[in-house]
């Protein structure tokens, strides 16, 4: 390897600012495109059930009663399906209570006797009476029809929509019928009976055109990308079923008690009364895990009808939410907006302890959100943005954290060659050059050579020593001798011990120094660290070595250390002969002086505007490399250019780095300066 090619620590100093955002970036990506996909679908399925489940208990819907036909009551017939006569007896006693309306969810398309005729008569009779239909095709194609002679406009089908995993999300409110027509659900029918005295009617909606419309309340309807939806079959007119929270959402009283006249008149007075099936061997009940139940996940189909419709009553009476969707876009925006919080949460809490912690806290006020949406109708993304957050803040912040380590690791080993390398630079090179212009001189004796040739032999033993020293004492500055310095000092005070140390060392053109002009005064400190000044020290040390090896003939030395208001100023200049060659490795000083003005005042000053520069055709070194890497480390400038009429000058400047508080205050004391 080239001299000039030799590797420096400082150049790896700086890690890229912004290498993290393309990682976290694609994970937000990729969360957005599972999404796409549907793979987050059942995670918020599963969301919005618990969700609806963990709500406080709502009171009871007192405008509907079930009465369900149970296992005890089949039992006590001894005949399913229940014969038409003992349907028939039922509508007879609960139209003597006057209910505002009665739907039947069970099939009668067929007559099952006994007492078919009695049935019909019924249904003649009792004119606030909705019956059941099937307009879905099931998986061989049937449907069910209503009873024969039933009008169309009392009539209402039960059919559910279902999702992927079997449950019962969303309420079919109408659909077209296989021979074209367009019906109406059972529990639509049954809302527009009871709310037709209030003097509400069904229409169109107004934002949604094709929505339903029951005075001013609109039903969302459902699209393929609704909510956790992805590509979902969104046929017909369809709304998310908000489910009654509470153990007992609706008056449920048995068949049995109804013919025994078991019950109070006032419980269907002037009420919405569903019958149906409640016998679990009969297998009519759906899945939901929305709803507690004496069967977990199963509600049955009739409890289905009474909470579509307890939803349209609630929201169109009582002023009840119905759920509702944000569009795609700010869907999106807030799956993107939690992914950037985690990359922000990762970069701008250093601590673990608080990361996490903060995380956590963060993921929690994420679930408390969706759980706080839902309580107001409004259901939106939780689990995606949950998981481009913590794909972010805790996934690949523990990558993150791993490659810092790692990369701290490497810096650690950098440093401990850059460390080797700058003292075997400035110590054991120095002394070969020595010797190595000594041997070259046929009048140096034999004692001299000797002396230096020990001196090496020590320099190279106290290497190990002195790096050691450096490595594991951070805050340390171990000079050519035996002391040592506190990098916690002020770095004017660092500078001048280094100074005084470098001097003392057996160099040729240190001896022909006759006038020194030095000058250390405070630095602008702000945020330079322990290494920053045992970079500066080092510099130092090299510009002044490389006076003592190669400024031929030098008698002033000056050196210029201080902050001038501006800038920080290091500042090395001799009057020595400028040789060619590098900056210290034993052959020379960095570059050559081609041209230059034929008379300068020289050095009796330590004002720059003294020193004359001149071109110089680059030869660069390491010391020169180093001494730009760290100009670059500390935002600044270096630059090594000859005097006129001879000799070289070694300068270094950098401006203070201050945080806004710190710029802040010092713009409040230059204001307070002016005002004095």
């Amino acid at each position: 390897m080239k001299r000039n090619e030799v590797h420096s620590g400082h150049l790896n100093r700086k890690p890229r600012r912004f290498g993290y955002l393309g990682p976290s970036l694609l994970g937000i990506g990729v969360v957005v495109a599972a999404r796409l996909l549907g793979l987050f679908q059942p995670l918020e399925w599963a969301a919005l059930d618990a969700g609806l489940r963990w709500r406080s208990p709502e009171q009871t819907d007192d405008r509907i009663v079930i009465v369900g036909i149970d296992e005890a009551d089949i039992q006590a017939i001894g005949a399913y399906p229940i014969p038409d006569g003992v349907l028939a007896e039922l509508l007879q006693h609960l139209h003597r209570y006057e209910p505002r309306v009665i739907g039947l969810d069970i099939f009668r398309d067929l007559p099952v006797e006994p007492g078919h005729d009695e049935l019909v008569a019924a249904f003649n009779q009792i004119e606030p009476l909705v019956a059941a239909e099937s307009v879905v095709p099931d998986r061989a194609g049937s449907t069910v029809n209503p009873p024969p002679t039933f009008p169309s406009e009392r009539v209402g089908f039960v059919d559910n929509v279902l999702d992927d995993d079997g449950h019962v999300r969303r309420s079919l409110l109408g659909t077209a019928t296989p021979d074209g027509d367009y019906q109406f659900s059972l529990a639509v029918r049954l809302a527009m009976a009871y709310l037709q005295p209030e003097g509400i009617e069904l229409n169109n909606g107004i934002h949604d055109p094709v929505a339903l419309r029951f005075g001013s309340v609109e039903l969302p309807r459902v699209h393929p990308h609704s909510g956790g939806y992805i590509n979902t079959d969104a046929g017909g007119n369809q709304t998310l079923l908000n489910y009654r929270s509470g153990a007992a959402p609706f008056r449920m009283v048995s068949l049995r008690d109804v013919l025994s006249q078991n019950v109070d008149s006032e419980w269907f007075r002037d009420r919405i009364v569903l019958i149906g099936v409640t016998a679990s061997s009969k297998k009519d009940f759906f899945q939901s895990s929305a709803v507690a139940s004496s069967n977990p996940g199963l509600v049955f189909g009739v409890e289905v009808q009474a909470h579509s419709i307890s939803q349209i009553l609630s929201a169109v009476l009582d002023g009840r939410s119905l759920l509702r969707v944000w569009g795609d876009g700010w869907e999106y925006s807030w799956i993107i907006f939690w992914g950037l919080a985690g990359i922000a949460a990762s970069r701008l809490i250093k601590r673990l302890s608080v990361h996490y912690g903060t995380v956590a806290i963060a993921s929690l006020g994420l679930i408390g959100l969706g759980y706080g949406g839902l309580l107001i109708g409004w259901w939106f993304p939780v689990m995606p943005a949950l998981a481009a957050f913590l794909f972010n803040g805790v996934i690949l912040h523990a990558f993150y954290v791993y490659n810092q380590s790692l990369q701290s690791r490497i810096r650690d080993r950098q440093q401990v060659i850059e460390k080797t390398f700058t003292a075997i630079h400035n110590g054991p090179l120095q002394t070969l050059a020595s010797l190595i212009r000594e041997a070259e001189n046929p009048e140096v004796s034999q004692l001299v050579l000797q002396k230096d040739l020990q001196q090496l032999n020590q320099e190279l033993r106290n290497i190990y020593t002195a790096v050691q020293n450096e490595v594991t004492q951070e805050t340390r500055l171990y000079l050519h001798g035996e002391s040592s310095l506190d990098l916690t000092t002020p770095l004017h005070e660092l500078l001048y011990e280094v100074y005084a140390d470098t001097l003392q060392r057996d160099f040729p053109n240190f001896a022909g120094l006759k006038v020194k002009v030095v000058k250390f005064e405070p630095f602008d400190e702000a945020s330079l660290s322990p290494e920053d000044k045992r970079d500066l020290c080092r510099f130092l040390e090299e510009a002044l070595c490389n006076v003592g090896k190669h400024a031929t003939g030098a008698s002033r030395l000056m050196i210029d250390c201080r902050y001038d208001g501006e800038v920080n100023l290091i500042r090395v200049a001799d009057n020595g002969s400028v040789l060619n060659g590098d900056d210290g490795d034993g052959d020379g000083r960095d570059g050559e002086a081609i041209a230059h003005p034929s008379d300068a005042s020289g050095l009796n000053t330590v004002s720059s505007q003294t020193l004359s520069k001149v071109k110089i055709k680059p030869s660069i070194g390491r010391g020169t490399l180093q001494a730009k890497s760290l100009a670059e480390q500390l935002g600044g400038t270096f630059e090594r250019f000859p005097l006129s009429p001879q000799g070289t000058c070694c300068e270094l400047k950098w401006p203070p780095r201050r945080s806004l508080i710190q710029k802040i205050s010092q713009f409040i004391s230059v204001l307070r300066k002016g005002n004095g």
